[in-house]
């Protein structure tokens, strides 16, 4: 073990690890950083460097993923239950830009806007690149703001709790459609006095059904399954709308329940 307080480098970690899975590779600890499933600091020079938590936490992600087969998605999810994984929101490109720009963006006061009526949703015109477009359709930072009625410190934390997805067009940050609903639902939430906070599970629900989806259609994108990439996503599409109906059944149970009815 080279440093103090317990720091390893990957290396070492890679050493350690083999103790307790012999086939284990290097390549697979830096697959599992890049999956969010442990976050190591870094040195001055950009050298990985692991705790002594990094290396359990590691050692229970490959046990889960190996031994009982669980999705990396709800890997994390475990990980972060168990305390051994800050939840932070793991960036994906082409969002990754868009994280890290927007935490410098909503830090710039937003001029305040009465609108008599909320903004309709823009086409951003296809001179901006159209590969990551596609046919959404955007609004601007100032827009989603009116039209959801957050407060810029609202959107620093919904965003930093990885319940809104914005993308970087250029030299702008614009959100989604979904982007609007999850929002405005929130914003309903957090005038009621809710706990921003809290939104963080609601996400985590999220993520767990979709790990439950992944598990259920794995056997429809097999090329065993002999359907084509089209006839299984809309096999997975009514295996969705059927995990979703099941879970609002024991969702209502549940309140039934916990309002003793």
């Amino acid at each position: 073990m080279s440093g103090n307080q317990g720091i390893m480098r990957i290396g070492e970690v890679h050493a350690q690890l083999r103790k307790h899975f012999p086939d284990i590779e290097l390549s697979k600890i830096r697959y599992y950083e890049d999956k969010g499933l442990v976050q190591p600091s870094r040195s001055r020079k950009g050298y990985r460097l692991y705790s002594e938590r990094d290396v359990e936490c590691l050692r229970e992600a490959i046990r889960l993923a190996q031994e009982e087969f669980v999705p990396l998605r709800v890997v994390r999810l475990r990980l972060i239950e168990q305390g051994l994984l800050k939840d932070v929101p793991v960036p994906s490109s082409p969002r990754h830009a868009a994280r890290e720009a927007l935490s410098n963006v909503v830090s710039i006061p937003v001029p305040p806007s009465t609108p008599t009526a909320r903004p309709s949703l823009k086409i951003v015109p296809p001179s901006v690149d159209a590969t990551v477009l596609g046919d959404q359709h955007y609004l601007s930072m100032t827009e989603f703001l009116g039209s959801t009625g957050l407060a810029p410190a609202a959107l620093t934390q919904l965003h930093a709790l990885g319940l809104l997805a914005p993308v970087s067009l250029g030299n702008e940050i614009v959100f989604t459609e979904i982007d609007v609903r999850v929002a405005s639902l929130a914003q309903a939430l957090l005038e009621r006095g809710l706990d921003i906070r809290l939104l963080g599970s609601l996400r985590r629900v999220a993520e767990r059904e979709v790990g439950l989806l992944d598990d259920l259609s794995a056997p429809l994108r097999s090329k065993a399954s002999g359907l084509s990439g089209e006839q299984a996503r809309d096999v997975t599409k009514d295996l969705a709308a059927e995990v979703g109906a099941l879970r609002s059944v024991l969702y209502e149970r549940a309140l039934q329940d916990y309002l003793g009815r």
